[in-house]
């Protein structure tokens, strides 16, 4: 079969192999999915940077959300049969034409999500519903509340706007660039400004940030936008940088915590992951969790889809389609 391998750690581009791998049967309480599309996020680009070498044991199939049809199953499942659409999460290795799960770890789609949709199911919505859960535990109602999104010309970016918006906030969708704010002004739910590592308006204000970026940039925005008693939520590192501690240690006014899907996800039990992709699905449905697809790469073209991925004027996400 078709898969990808990651056999060092290093640029994406350089170490990930497209490689003919054996197609293994399921064992006692496994699946089989083949594989239909799997979507390219940071999330599955950092570890093989080895920015987490030492949870991380080479060599592994990178991809973390995609969706597929159970092809064959393992003795004693009962809960899945041939031909169920499913999103199998857990642990890497989306990025291949079948993969083996165990059943437990696998989570049905709904007859009115396309397989689209459903590949971007996952990462982005769960952490987004995972994120406004931990702002109403530290605020009750956020009506009222301003709250800076960074990266917000992100997919989740773009869904963390409007759920604020939905809860009563005012959102502030924070960019880096003029031509990201222009893009972003005439859909974007809420204000959009430009800051930038040294470049933090004296204006702002803030009652809590969202923050996926970390490094200086987040640093700045802790020590100059922060009220006292704000929350300030790290979700991501596109900077590839930790949050300065001498930020957070000259901020004891302010709550810091870092939330991981992963840790959730291992931690929470199938029901409360169930009933977070049923939050996800509805938001399909609504338009809240709707990505704009900039294009499908079969995997065949893995090499292009890298490229195009690390395009600052990419405009969408990128799946792969892993049949081709």
């Amino acid at each position: 079969m078709r898969s990808t391998l990651v056999s060092q750690f290093g640029d994406p581009r350089q170490v990930i192999a497209l490689v003919d791998a054996e197609r293994v049967p399921p064992g006692p309480g496994e699946v089989e999915v083949a594989l239909s599309f799997s979507a390219i996020n940071p999330s599955d680009l950092i570890p093989v940077t080895g920015a987490y070498s030492a949870r991380t044991t080479l060599p592994f199939v990178p991809g973390f959300e995609g969706v597929g049809t159970i092809a064959r199953v393992g003795t004693g499942v009962e809960t899945l049969k041939p031909g169920d659409r499913v999103i199998p999460i857990g642990a890497s290795g989306l990025w291949q034409e079948y993969l083996v799960r165990p059943a437990e770890w696998c989570f049905a789609v709904p007859d009115d999500v396309d397989d689209r949709q459903a590949a971007t199911s996952y990462v982005n919505p769960l952490t987004a519903i995972r994120l406004i859960e931990a702002l109403r535990a530290h605020f009750g109602s956020m009506a009222g509340r301003r709250i800076g999104v960074t990266a917000a010309g992100s997919a989740i970016g773009g869904m963390l706007m409007k759920l604020l918006a939905g809860e009563g906030a005012r959102p502030v969708g924070i960019v880096r660039s003029e031509r990201s704010a222009v893009r972003l002004a005439s859909d974007a739910v809420g204000e959009i400004v430009v800051a930038d590592a040294g470049h933090v308006p004296s204006t702002l204000a803030f009652d809590a940030i969202l923050d996926a970026v970390g490094g200086r940039f987040a640093g700045d925005l802790i020590g100059q936008t922060l009220l006292p008693g704000a929350a300030f939520i790290q979700y991501g590192a596109l900077s590839g940088v930790p949050v300065p501690i001498p930020a957070i240690q000259a901020r004891p006014d302010v709550r810091f915590s870092f939330l991981w899907l992963r840790t959730w996800v291992h931690a929470a039990g199938r029901q409360a992951i169930e009933e977070a992709f049923a939050q996800s699905f509805a938001g399909f449905r609504s338009g809240i969790f709707s990505s704009r697809i900039a294009l499908i790469y079969p995997l065949s073209r893995l090499d292009e889809a890298l490229a195009h991925q690390e395009d600052p004027h990419r405009d969408g996400k990128l799946l792969i389609d892993t049949r081709c």
